[in-house]
């Protein structure tokens, strides 16, 4: 008889503010199933998000680990932190996924499957890949995303259709190639520096459609700042790294074999 060995996979996900939002993500998260475990990384929430992250450790000892944070807030600075430490756990994949539910844990699934069965060294969940898949997002945030990736894509020649999205799942050794630490990114933009180093250390990059629904509870984390770094961070990468612009590595695939919905 044949034992299938299922890939340990940790799901790391950023919080502030989420104390209502966490405790429902994270048992959706572990019941994937028991090779699932979750690094909540919180960025000093006033909330208490942290405290409730710590009463789900205990609850699930040994699959819910919590890193508390209290220096620089932001998106880039909080995984950098978590990534950095999940790099040297005992896992096979790493996965990145927001807190309010715009992820459905529904899809790590296929996240996976594209790097443990398809090959691939990151698996990026699509708004963009069949169409527009995006729910309750007013239209001037809908132009604003779909020209932000376009315009990614035309400066750094990344060969994903989703360049800006945060639910990724990475081959653990994959993502342990990226210099975390050389980071200047925080926002967003952080999202497209991690994407366009993959890109540069010959990642092979797929992607899997998914359906995003804008956050249940509490307000969106974008702001102008975050906008104005998003503007001038695919330039610099660029200049810094000019004979990176449109490598493909190993040949990326934008619908990995066997994966999707």
């Amino acid at each position: 008889m044949t034992t299938t060995v299922r890939p340990r996979v940790l799901v790391v996900t950023p919080t502030y503010n989420e104390r209502d939002n966490l405790p429902v993500l994270v048992r959706q998260v572990l019941d994937r199933g028991p090779q699932f475990q979750v690094l909540v990384v919180d960025d000093n929430s006033p909330d208490g998000t942290g405290a409730v992250a710590d009463a789900l450790a205990a609850e699930f000892a040994g699959r819910v680990q919590v890193l508390h944070r209290t220096g620089k807030r932001g998106l880039g600075r909080s995984y950098v932190d978590a990534l950095s430490r999940a790099v040297t756990m005992d896992v096979d994949v790493v996965c990145q996924m927001d807190a309010d539910f715009s992820h459905d844990p529904s899809y790590l699934p296929d996240l996976v499957d594209g790097v443990i069965g398809d090959g691939c060294d990151l698996v990026i969940g699509s708004r963009y890949l069949n169409g527009v898949s995006v729910v309750n997002w007013p239209l001037r945030r809908l132009i604003l995303s779909t020209f932000a990736n376009r315009y990614v894509r035309f400066i750094t020649g990344l060969p994903a259709r989703d360049c800006t999205s945060g639910y990724r799942c990475w081959r653990r050794e994959a993502l342990a190639r990226l210099p975390l630490d050389e980071f200047v990114s925080d926002g967003y933009a952080f999202l497209v520096e991690m994407l366009y180093q993959a890109m540069g250390t010959g990642c092979r990059i797929g992607e899997v459609p998914i359906i995003y629904v804008e956050r249940r509870e509490g307000q969106s984390k974008m702001s102008r700042g975050v906008i104005v770094e998003s503007i001038f961070v695919p330039w610099r990468l660029v200049l810094r790294h000019p004979s990176w612009r449109g490598r493909r590595g190993n040949p990326a695939t934008r619908t990995p074999l066997g994966v999707g919905r």
